[in-house]
């Protein structure tokens, strides 16, 4: 009988070169590239299961004729709290283990190293990222998940009737899981042999000033840019909700673009690759990933402001303004 055990998983991974980050976030990249190219040329030829799949929000696929396994398995839009809540937890437990390695100059527990050997390609991981970079990148990321858990367990006002598929809900999961694996994957102290070199922010240089200073103005204005959104359903009097349609935003980057939200969550992640992830495969992956999703995410939701508002403003274009 074949025993397979820690060291014998190990093994495996490090034979065949198996980087399961690597992996997951190449895989959702060739999907959505695949299947937002097909959407974009022929989506009328394509698998109704398909194209109710792949929409949803205000640009949900609407027709009468629907796939029944798929809407057996969509959930309420609502539901995007949940994972957010999930973010929320994990990137702070994290930072706790990051602020013990940098900070505090502790080992990093056994069974962390063995998990990210499992994960980011076995005993061989090379330390990429400082522990001054890891504890900045982390931060940072801590303060998006946990506006976000704020944004949408406090602020955002989800319709009813708004469904995701259980896909989308389950790639949230993925995503931060993945993502937030990716800073300690290969950071000092969390790479098998190495040690926390300590704080020491005179090496920062002024590209990693910038880039948190551009991080930080694209958190603060994708927040503006929800704000937007949900103060188009309430009353500005009382702020109960007084809609929970669609209606046409405008004002701060909607005066531009039509998901200025999108854009600024694309360079929160170009910002921290700028600045410190450069030497990381897989958050170039993690870049490519949210930058595809978030543009044809864009782009539909653009078409869907076209065709519903007769009066849309020529001059906004979908994510980037003057371009697309």
């Amino acid at each position: 009988m074949l025993n397979i055990t820690p060291e014998f998983l190990l093994n495996l991974i490090e034979k065949w070169n198996i980087n399961l980050l690597n992996l997951l976030f190449f895989v959702l990249c060739f999907l959505m590239v695949i299947f937002g190219v097909l959407m974009s040329v022929m989506e009328q030829k394509l698998p109704v299961g398909i194209r109710q799949l792949l929409r949803y929000g205000k640009h949900a696929y609407n027709e009468r004729q629907k796939c029944l396994l798929i809407t057996k398995l969509e959930v309420p839009k609502s539901w995007f709290s949940h994972f957010y809540t999930f973010a929320l937890i994990f990137s702070w437990s994290c930072l706790w283990f990051v602020f013990q390695s940098s900070v505090l100059g502790k080992e990093t527990p056994t069974l962390v190293v063995l998990f990210l050997d499992f994960i980011g390609g076995g005993r061989r991981r090379k330390v990429l990222i400082d522990s001054t970079s890891c504890l900045i990148v982390m931060s940072l990321m801590c303060l998006q998940c946990t506006r976000r858990f704020y944004e949408t367990n406090f602020v955002q006002i989800f319709s009813k009737n708004n469904k995701i598929s259980i896909g989308h809900y389950a790639v949230g999961y993925v995503h931060y899981f993945g993502t937030i694996l990716t800073i300690l994957a290969n950071s000092e102290g969390f790479v098998g042999g190495s040690h926390p070199s300590g704080l020491n922010f005179s090496q920062l240089s002024g590209i990693h000033y910038v880039t948190i200073a551009l991080f930080l103005f694209s958190w603060w204005h994708q927040y503006q840019s929800n704000l937007i959104l949900v103060n188009l359903r309430t009353d500005r009097k009382t702020g109960k909700v007084i809609t929970e349609k669609h209606l046409l935003p405008s004002g701060g980057f909607f005066d531009w673009i039509s998901s200025p939200h999108m854009l600024f969550e694309v360079v929160l992640y170009v910002a921290l690759l700028v600045g410190f992830m450069e030497k990381s495969l897989t958050w170039w992956l993690v870049v490519i990933w949210v930058t595809s999703n978030q543009i044809y995410n864009a782009m539909c939701t653009h078409t869907w402001y076209k065709q519903t508002f007769k009066n849309y403003p020529r001059k906004r274009k979908a994510i980037i303004p003057f371009t697309i």
